[in-house]
């Protein structure tokens, strides 16, 4: 059943089904030389001339460490079920391990009490790319250690607030730090080796399986996985050069992850992207990486239609083709029905754990005038994507959960502030938050729903 809010005919999602919005550390919360938070592979990546458009970076963000009482007020006003939030590895550990900073561990304390209070549930990630500048210096994700690093750090984080938050995910998009970081340079650290990023996907994914225990032990009563992001490639048509090509696209952007964590081995065509170094894998690697998760995190923006691939010293180069009228301000195309697809395939193809909707959103040039910023084409995105996910849901695919990417504008990585994700505008002169008609479009969906579920005899 669908219910009409007056906008958009909205599904009707099962009870227990959340609803929340995400954020990320580096992109929100600014204070970066702050309470002995030491540097990131970010500060320095964003430091390079001509890495990030404008040379902006994210000293200040939206200044979220500052304004945390602020910003915890908004979530509650939008009448959230829950929050994502990442923590800064650097914010806590300074030199990715050993001495524990404990200002940054008292930071994320009143962020989780803080959402407690106001009857949020916390989802907390441990990894959304910021990496201490001091373990990049040791060699980054190109070593082993790095692995054992991040489970050392995940013992103290959830040490602390283990039993405060909702679910935990490791890492966020594996693909973005090892291929965006290290393969096409176009993340931190900026690399551009293909037998780095090889290794560097290997040891995010060890990071992960090494982490979990400590996570489960100070954890008990919390779910636990990680985010993956996916793009769905079609080909083309049906010449054996555009099937091709949305298979190799497929293997680099999707089964290079999912298919170690949810099968627990690597793909057997992997050489076929010739990525050219060779995976690092060592007894019991396999079986810690695959070890079983509560919850998989899916983040999903857009597709891929596929003509061609050629396959150079440096893996693959493919060529896509324009078939989206709508695009987002990222010039991503808005196909809804990959995010039904994905869902489809994901169940078939590794019967996962149940999914949550971490990441979904569009970037759009929104403006404030006279107080108010409509942004009527992130709600039509919204719409259709949760009308997407409803069809996977009838289809027998069980997804816990929907989060709108982001609460608010923020630091988009390489783009600077140029490109707006939020349901809340931010004025990066004054930092002052704007709710934007999506955020209140979003607000009145949810409270409809709570009214709904509260009315005796009421269907649905």
């Amino acid at each position: 059943m669908t219910h009409d809010n007056g906008t958009y005919a909205f599904p009707d999602f099962p009870d227990g089904f959340i609803f929340g919005a995400a954020t990320s550390a580096y992109q929100i919360e600014g204070a970066a030389d702050e309470d002995g938070r030491a540097p990131s592979i970010w500060d320095t990546f964003a430091s390079r001339p001509c890495a990030v458009e404008g040379g902006e970076n994210g000293a200040v963000a939206c200044d979220h460490y500052h304004r945390l009482e602020q910003d915890l007020d908004l979530i509650r006003d939008l009448g959230l079920d829950a929050y994502r939030f990442s923590i800064a590895w650097p914010r806590v550990l300074p030199n990715g391990r050993g001495a524990v900073n404990q200002a940054g561990l008292d930071f994320y304390e009143r962020l989780v009490d803080g959402l407690l209070k106001r009857g949020v549930e916390p989802h907390a990630t441990l990894y959304h790319w910021d990496l201490p500048q001091a373990l990049q210096d040791k060699g980054g994700w190109a070593e082993r250690d790095t692995a054992k690093a991040f489970a050392a750090y995940a013992e103290c984080v959830t040490r602390r607030l283990g039993d405060r938050v909702a679910v935990w995910t490791t890492l966020n998009e594996p693909y973005c730090s090892s291929i965006l970081g290290h393969l096409e340079g176009t993340h931190a650290p900026g690399l551009r080796d293909p037998a780095i990023a090889v290794r560097a996907v290997h040891h995010l994914l060890l990071a992960h399986g090494l982490a979990l225990p400590a996570v489960r032990i100070n954890a008990p009563e919390a779910r636990c996985g990680l985010v993956l992001n996916f793009t769905m490639g079609y080909p083309e048509n049906d010449r054996p050069e555009a099937v091709r090509a949305a298979r190799l696209f497929d293997l680099l952007n999707n089964r290079f992850f999912a298919d170690p964590i949810l099968a627990g081995r690597y793909p057997e065509d992997i050489g076929d992207l010739n990525l050219g170094g060779r995976l690092p894998v060592q007894a019991g690697d396999l079986e810690a990486i695959c070890a079983p998760i509560d919850v998989l995190g899916v983040n999903y923006y857009t597709r891929s239609v596929l003509r061609a691939a050629v396959v150079g010293n440096s893996g693959p180069v493919f060529e896509t083709v324009d078939a989206d009228a709508w695009k987002t301000d990222m010039e991503w195309g808005v196909y809804p029905e990959g995010l039904t697809d994905l869902l489809v395939r994901l169940d078939r193809d590794y019967a996962p754990p149940p999914v949550i909707v971490y990441e979904n959103g569009m970037a759009r040039r929104d403006v404030v005038r006279d107080g108010a910023a409509s942004d009527p084409e992130r709600i039509a995105y919204t719409a259709a994507h949760l009308r997407a996910l409803a069809a996977a849901m009838e289809r027998g695919v069980r997804v816990d959960g929907y989060f709108a990417w982001s609460l608010m504008d923020n630091f988009e990585w390489s783009f600077g502030y140029g490109k707006r994700f939020g349901l809340v505008y931010v004025d990066y002169e004054t930092l002052a938050r704007t709710p934007k008609d999506s955020a209140k479009w979003y607000r009145n969906v949810l409270a409809e729903r709570k009214r709904r579920r509260h009315v005796p005899g009421q269907p649905g």
